[in-house]
């Protein structure tokens, strides 16, 4: 009598078990495949880098713009580099070091394009996120975002 219900039990646990892995295989499969692109309603002609609107300008060439670290390993909290006409972050040989083993040695970089900086992943590894997106291409910096490089936090000031 113990045995059919047994049986039952181990195949509802393996049922289970299977419905399990077939949610974190997509779950993992649709983060993979999530690259950040502009949604369809985004003109195809477009490049993705606009003026900033003027309310959030950023300072012409030579101006102050800057990083502040929000958090950062091996960086002091609140303390900010000069960006200028643009940086690199990366553990290598850039103008931003971080002391982050999810960074690339060239991982990302900050752009001059008129008079909007703009920020740009270098193909690296784990990516860039520009607040709460990963780049998939070229993106504008407007006052308060957040880059984000592994576990190092920035905030955009211009």
């Amino acid at each position: 009598m113990l045995e059919p219900v047994s049986l039952a039990l181990q195949f509802g646990f393996l049922a289970v078990l299977y419905l399990f892995l077939l949610w974190v295989s997509t779950s993992a499969l649709r983060d993979v495949t999530k690259t950040g692109r502009p949604s369809a309603a985004v003109d195809p002609d477009a490049t993705g880098f606009h003026e900033a609107v003027e309310s959030m300008a950023v300072p012409t060439a030579g101006g102050d713009a800057r990083l502040v670290v929000v958090s950062a390993p091996g960086h002091e909290k609140g303390w900010s580099y000069e960006i200028g006409t643009g940086a690199t972050l990366g553990r290598g040989d850039v103008e931003i070091k971080l002391e982050d083993p999810f960074a690339s040695t060239r991982h990302a970089r900050i752009v001059r394009e008129g008079a909007t900086l703009g920020l740009e992943d270098l193909g690296s590894t784990n990516g860039t996120w520009l607040n709460d997106g990963q780049l998939g291409g070229p993106s504008p910096l407007h006052a308060g975002d957040r880059v984000r490089i592994g576990d190092s936090e920035f905030r955009f000031e211009p």
